[in-house]
């Protein structure tokens, strides 16, 4: 199945001179969002995975499939003021400002294998700001695995020395800047 049929184009969105890559159609295609889940899990169903963990919100929407692909748990990172329990935090800085991704004391045992998922690779800072949380928690980070990964962004570096794994690659060759709205250039991570 080519799974590109299923992500829409969308000019100038969120502003003018960005290309949008829209997933809901593949999202509600079932064949399409579980081919997309079964290529995200490929390289890693013999990897013996604990706990696939992502951030909000469009990590959960293939976090937890991948989770039941690969018979691991699934834990959530979030923002500020959405976990109830003890925390680890992480905070990083943004193009203007800084965030902060949190995740439960107890979601990640040390030495716990751990795969991080996401919708999108753009520059790679929230994915980054994961792997920090992660490495604080001293789970072993197994890779990270992606749907869609905007190559020209440059966020693979960032994840080094991290595998990292794609379904679909948009690379330099579109014509368009790429940017998702949730993946703003962040600088670097405090």
């Amino acid at each position: 199945m080519d799974l590109r049929h299923h992500v829409r184009d969308i000019p100038d969105y969120p502003k003018p001179g960005i290309l949008f890559r829209d997933i809901t159609p593949l999202l509600a295609h079932p064949d399409a969002l579980n081919a997309s889940v079964d290529e995200m899990a490929k390289p890693f169903l013999d990897q013996k995975i604990d706990v696939v963990a992502a951030a909000e919100a469009r990590g959960f929407i293939f976090g937890t499939p991948l989770a039941m692909r690969l018979d691991a748990g699934f834990v959530p990172i979030r923002k500020p003021g959405k976990l109830p329990f003890d925390l680890h935090s992480f905070a990083y800085e943004l193009e203007y400002g800084t965030d902060e991704l949190q995740i439960h004391v107890d979601g990640i045992k040390p030495g716990q294998r751990v795969l991080i998922v996401d919708d999108l690779l753009a520059t790679g800072g929230t994915v980054e700001a994961c792997l920090r949380l992660l490495e604080k928690c001293d789970a072993e980070i197994v890779g990270c695995s992606f749907l869609i990964h905007l190559v020209a962004l440059g966020g693979e570096a960032r994840l080094s020395p991290y595998h990292v794994h794609s379904v679909l690659d948009y690379g330099g060759d579109d014509a368009e800047d790429e940017l998702s709205i949730q993946n703003r250039p962040p600088g670097p991570s405090i």
